[in-house]
Formats: structure tokens, sequence, C-alpha cells
């Protein structure tokens, strides 16, 4: 088992300390060793790995080989690693992200969450995380609520089995959408040490009833993984930044102040196409925001009457 990669200290409240790291599920055009090199010469810290049939599919032959392949790969190129489960085809070549935990039979879901922890261990990832899905129509929500905790608390025990972090999801749309449906799953699951939140930050624009900041701070305490998108109001699509309804220096500056140490990931998932340019522009833009935010926060230390500095 590979030891997972160290986190540096961050000083608690500085947003230019945070760790940048851009999903490869929006480089689906590009060969893993070619977006993992992409990636890391633009100058992210990490990287979220979408297992799925081209990166890393757990189910194809020689696994032992390729992760240790991509073990060596991340170091060479100092990146840091989250594991994702979003794939959408990968168990089901004709329904999307079927079966999940809540179908008759979640056998396959289980299995691929299993192995994603142990590619997780192996990796020294930081998180694997995963969701709920959408309840099948022709199952009650009690049916669909039991089945989620039942598969759960498998992962959950595969997860201490592992000595790996869980970063369960809240997906609009999904059983679990928001943060309240995410602290009712912890507390049926009787409040596992490993059983994180992964949070969306477009997710939180999209459909919580707080402020963007303030949902990091209600999540403070479990928060194992970040991902990070522009997002409007009652609208579940994955926006570049600046194109949706998010202010960033605040968000950014809730997460230093909240001392989280994740890798904070670029989530867009539909623009593989332009993945390059995509990237190098949302790693200018949140080091900007960054960097705002870390301005604002030494502006407001400033006491009032300093010597050298107007009142």
């Amino acid at each position: 088992m590979t030891v997972p990669r160290p986190r540096p200290a961050s000083p608690a409240g500085d947003a230019t300390t945070l760790r940048l790291g851009y999903g490869t599920n929006g480089f689906n055009n590009h060969r893993l060793d070619d977006a993992l090199a992409v990636i890391a010469d633009l100058g992210y810290d990490g990287v979220a790995l979408t297992l799925d049939h081209d990166y890393l599919d757990p189910f194809a032959p020689g696994l032992t080989r390729r992760v240790a392949a991509v073990s060596r790969r991340l170091n060479e190129l100092g990146l840091a690693v989250v594991i994702e489960t979003g794939a959408r085809y990968l168990l089901d070549p004709w329904h999307k992200h079927a079966p999940t935990l809540l179908h008759d039979d979640p056998t396959r879901r289980i299995e691929f969450l299993r192995r994603a922890v142990r590619i997780g261990a192996d990796l020294g990832a930081e998180a694997v995380s995963f969701w709920a899905g959408v309840r099948p129509e022709t199952v009650s929500p009690q049916c669909a609520w039991d089945r989620l905790v039942a598969g759960c608390a498998t992962v959950v025990d595969a997860a201490d089995t592992a000595g790996v972090t869980l970063g369960f999801e809240p997906e609009p749309g999904m059983l679990v959408q928001d943060i309240a449906d995410w602290r009712r799953l912890r507390a049926a699951l009787g409040d596992p040490a490993r059983f994180g939140i992964t949070l969306d930050i477009g997710h939180c624009r999209c459909l919580e009833p707080w402020p963007v900041p303030q949902c990091v701070a209600e999540v403070a305490d479990h928060l194992v993984n970040v991902q990070i998108d522009d997002m409007r109001r009652g609208v579940h699509e994955h926006l570049e930044f600046g194109v949706g309804e998010i202010d960033f220096p605040p968000v950014l500056a809730a997460l230093a102040a909240a001392g989280y140490r994740g890798l904070v990931a670029v989530e867009l998932p539909r623009d593989s196409h332009a993945a390059p340019a995509v990237a190098a522009r949302s790693i200018e833009f949140l080091r900007a925001a960054a960097a705002t935010a870390a301005a604002a926060r030494t502006e407001d230390e400033v006491p009032t009457g300093t010597p050298g500095v107007p009142a």
C-alpha cells in the first residue's frame, strides 16, 4: 500500500496556499499520461482522477500493473490525487450511472466502489469520492434510503480496512442532494470517522439555502474533498469561472479560514474539447481570486491608526 502523499501545512486564512487540482473528466479526449502532464505543466498541485473505461478502468485486465504505473507517473509529476467515481457508462453501456446503490441489484456498483477504495489506497489518494444516485421510479423512497445506507455501510467497512478517507458528494437530483441530506446519511451510518463530505462549490450555488461561503463553514469539520466550478441558481450546469453567479474570493477565503488542506479540483466535465485552454484559464482565474481574497484579509487585519497606514 502506498503511503498517502503529505499535505503541506497551510496558514489558516491564507487563500493563496490552497492546493489546486483539475479533474480528468474534463480531459476525456486525452490519454491519461498526457492529461496528467498537461495538468502538472500548468501548475496544478493535483488531479481528481475519475476511474473510467479509458482512465484506469478498474475492471480491465492488469489492474495492479496499471495502478503501479499511474502511481509512478503521479510521483514523477508531483501530483496529489483524489479518486472520483462518477463515470457515466462504465458499469452499464445503456444506462448512465447505472446501477447505483439504489437499484434492485447494486452488486456491480458496490464492487466498483470497493475497487475504487483499493485503488485509492494504492495511489495514496487523499479521498475517494462517491454519491447516492437518482432514485429509480420503481423504488420507493424508503426502500431507496435503506439500500443507500446498507451500501454505504459496506463501502465504509472497505475504507476502514484500507485506511482510506471517503468523501460523499451531495448531487442535485440525487437521493442525497444537499448538505442536510448528507448529515442525515452520516447520522444513519453512525457518524463513521472516515465518512467525510465532497463539496462541489457550484452545487452550493445551485440549491443550498445558504450563501456559498457559509456552506463551506457548515461542513468544515468533515470536508475532505472540494470540487470547484461556476454555476447559476437552480441550474445544475458546470460552468467556466466568471460565466455563472459565484463570487469566488469569499469562497476561497472561507476554505482557507476553515483550515481546509485538501485539493480544490476544477470540475468541468463537458469541456474536454478544449481542455488545455480551459484548464489554463481556470488556474489563472483561481490564482487571481485567491490573491484578491488574501489582499482583502490583509486589509481587514490592519488596525485603524497603524503608523504608516492611512486610516
